[in-house]
């Protein structure tokens, strides 16, 4: 069927105005397509990761090595889903990061796409990148991910805590989450 805008739009779910490039805290859930748990299991209130998870831990800590400005807080790979604080800070990446233009020049340099752009939306997509690069050369899983995200912006110090311990808590929590394939 071809593209009919009055039937194929897309409403956006981040905050109309925001710039999603500029310092603060974010905290990020990305589920896997049909929340498929691809990523290991709960045993005893604890996440045990599979390859395929232990690969998206090491992307998700290697995205401060491709985004200079950023810095990690609490994350949790679960078995279906991924939750993450990013912090992006006022580190100058313009002169101090390496821009790659060429996508071929990519493959011989890291798993995760480099971007020119700093958003969330442009690190949860090298991120994504990242994976499912793994997943499809690794396994015959090639769709990993459902299609967009979730992001809030962490506005004060309570909020931050609050979504701290539901972070680190998850896995305890696992017969009631919410994201878990019923």
């Amino acid at each position: 069927m071809p593209y009919n805008p009055n039937i194929h739009h897309r409403r956006s779910i981040r905050l109309k105005g925001y710039d999603y490039s500029q310092e603060g805290l974010y905290f990020i859930t990305i589920c896997c397509d049909n929340r498929a748990s691809l990523f290991g299991k709960i045993e005893n209130h604890e996440m045990i990761l599979n390859d395929a998870g232990k690969i998206a831990n090491e992307c998700w800590l290697e995205i401060p090595q491709h985004f200079l400005n950023v810095i990690l807080h609490e994350h949790i790979i679960m078995p279906n889903h991924i939750h993450g604080i990013i912090e992006i800070g006022t580190k100058n990446v313009s002169l101090s990061q390496p821009i790659i233009d060429n996508v071929e020049e990519t493959k011989n340099v890291s798993p995760l796409f480099k971007s020119p752009s700093r958003t969330i939306g442009s690190i949860v997509r090298g991120y994504k990148i990242g994976v499912t690069k793994w997943l499809r050369n690794n396994t015959d899983i090639q769709k990993v991910w459902q299609r967009d995200y979730y992001e809030h912006i962490i506005r004060d110090e309570k909020a931050y805590f609050n979504i701290s311990n539901y972070i680190i808590n998850n896995p305890a929590a696992w017969n009631d989450d919410s994201l878990k394939k019923k």
